[in-house]
């Protein structure tokens, strides 16, 4: 019963938070991770009731399926806005605009980081300098993604965003697994190079294969069902299938296999909305049915923050700079990489801004990296991080509203004219 009323509490509480934000202009998604933070571990659950919020980590940690659950629904979704027609348009631009982003945050925390760690060497040394720079590179989609829902937001930057934010992942892999073999290196003083090159690589590829034979079954089994309700049922359990199979992982010689879920269930979303001529219709639905999940799923976020990295001076340091620089890898190196590829000047200007939010692969880099160190570096990566994602967070949401308001791509609401016709 103290699940249920958990998560009946959860819900309820983040529902009334998103009324009290709505006059003051922010979205949604804050709104839940301000409720989140209410009725997590450090408010409402230090009353030690159970059921009355969350009354401590462990309870929260508990939920997890939940989470997983909403960010494979969140992948999918992303992976139908790949359709082939708009792919020619922007496919390229996109991956050179997400490798300089990603790329440009993780030299420049690098930099900062290394310099701070002269500065204050008991707190911070360069494998941890190092690390914290690939972990820079992720991007969250989740946020971003019900931001541009929330107010319908359309045009060039909004298309460019979603690809970029989904290639950036890939990518932020691809850094996070060369970057955590130097730093372990500089830790240890040896280098494995098979393990470093190859797991990663492995993990995109496995990723791509399983997510497109997935979503090409996926289209197939559509076909056996004409019935809008068990259409969407399927939908809803291949998508379950999918995350459960991106939790498998498994060596094949002495290389670590796994899966990544958000390529994995992108790629299902890609490879069934072009091979399905009604996918359309059916992410119509599966919207509408996800709705309390992503609501639960922020709430969950939001009291999973840990308040408590905030009374160490050092780590707000160490964060602060950590924000600061990666922010400025993510904006010039995005703005950059859309001048040079000639895109629309209003992507040059705002794309930027929308990329900063950070959250789920950023922590799932940070559980991999502090378990590969332990000890006290494992616990400066996971508390800069989760301080980082808490500030993000609850910022980023309100950044990309602007951004997309200022490119023109959210129409503020209710503006009528004498006739009391929109104006759009």
């Amino acid at each position: 019963m103290t699940v249920l009323l958990s998560l009946a509490v959860a819900l309820f509480a983040g529902l009334m938070m998103t009324r009290l934000c709505k006059p003051l202009g922010l979205p949604a998604v804050t709104g839940y991770l301000i409720a989140g933070i209410l009725v997590g571990p450090y408010c409402l659950g230090m009353l030690g009731i159970e059921g009355l919020g969350f009354t401590s980590m462990e309870n929260v940690e508990k939920f997890s399926i939940l989470s997983e659950a909403a960010l494979g629904f969140i992948a999918f979704t992303i992976g139908n806005e790949f359709r082939l027609s708009s792919i020619k348009q922007i496919g390229k631009q996109a991956v050179i605009i997400a490798l300089f982003g990603a790329v440009g945050a993780t030299i420049l925390v690098d930099g900062a980081l290394i310099a701070l760690s002269f500065l204050m060497p008991d707190v911070i040394d360069i494998p941890i300098a190092l690390t914290l720079g690939a972990i820079a590179s992720a991007t969250a989609p989740a946020a971003t993604l019900m931001v541009v829902r929330q107010y319908k937001a359309k045009g060039p930057v909004t298309q460019m965003l979603l690809p970029v934010v989904a290639i950036d992942d890939a990518i932020g892999l691809i850094v996070f697994a060369v970057s955590l073999g130097v730093a372990k290196a500089f830790d240890s003083g040896n280098l494995d190079v098979l393990s470093i090159a190859v797991e990663p690589l492995v993990e995109i590829v496995f990723s791509i294969a399983a997510g497109s034979i997935l979503g090409a079954l996926l289209s197939y089994t559509e076909r056996l069902f004409h019935s809008r309700s068990k259409r969407l049922s399927i939908t809803v359990a291949y998508v379950l299938l999918g995350v459960a199979i991106s939790q498998l992982k498994f060596n094949i010689g002495s290389v670590h296999c796994g899966f990544s879920s958000l390529l994995l269930l992108m790629m299902m979303g890609t490879v069934f909305c072009n091979m399905c001529d009604f996918s359309e219709e059916l992410m119509d639905r599966l919207d509408r049915w996800t709705g309390p999940l992503f609501a639960l799923f922020f709430v969950i976020s939001g009291a999973e923050l840990q308040l408590a990295t905030f009374t160490q001076w050092t780590m707000v340091v160490v964060g602060a700079v950590y924000i600061v620089f990666r922010c400025l890898g993510k904006y010039f190196g995005a703005s950059f990489s859309a001048k040079i590829t000639h895109c629309d000047p209003n992507i040059q200007k705002y794309l930027g801004i929308t990329l900063f939010p950070q959250a789920g692969v950023a922590l799932g880099m940070t559980l991999i990296a502090s378990a590969e160190f332990g000890g006290t570096q494992g616990d400066v990566i996971r508390n800069i991080t989760l301080f980082s994602v808490m500030i993000y967070e609850l910022v980023g949401p309100m950044l990309t509203k602007i951004a997309l308001t200022k490119a023109g791509e959210i129409i503020p609401e209710g503006r009528k004219s004498s006739r009391g016709v929109m104006h759009h």
